[in-house]
């Protein structure tokens, strides 16, 4: 069964990614991927929009794919239905990446178990501005 880091493993992968590639980040103000993204943006980190319909959210360029990013990528937040979490997951491996975050609300535990086998950190089901917030920014 998939357990999450601890909370001092989850603040030092967050203190030490200055990157975040963000999958699913709508442009739409309303919607919670818009929100923790920006806020996530307050907070000092570059926030690369992944997303095929839309070509900036945030003031950022958005890519298609994870894949189509010119530069180094240090955590994937996942704002998909966890239908979707596997082909994240795979385009993660393929790219060598070594942290995703899957958001709070969304869970696919054997995507999470290949993509820990595969070497990553993952955090699934948790809310990254929450723990940030809360738990990391003082």
């Amino acid at each position: 069964m998939f357990e999450n880091p601890d909370a001092a493993a989850r603040c030092a992968l967050l203190k030490k990614a200055r990157t975040i590639a963000v999958v699913g980040l709508s442009p739409n103000p309303s919607r919670p991927s818009h929100g923790v993204a920006h806020a996530m943006q307050g907070y000092g980190f570059r926030v690369i929009p992944v997303h095929p319909a839309i070509k900036e959210v945030l003031g950022e360029k958005a890519y298609a794919r994870l894949a189509d990013i010119p530069e180094p990528i240090d955590l994937v937040d996942v704002f998909r239905s966890a239908e979707h979490i596997d082909g994240v997951v795979d385009e993660c491996l393929a790219l060598g990446l070594k942290a995703i975050w899957i958001q709070e609300g969304i869970v696919n535990e054997p995507a999470a178990a290949r993509a820990q086998a595969g070497g990553m950190t993952v955090i699934m089901d948790r809310c990254i501005y929450r723990d940030y917030r809360d738990q990391c920014a003082a």
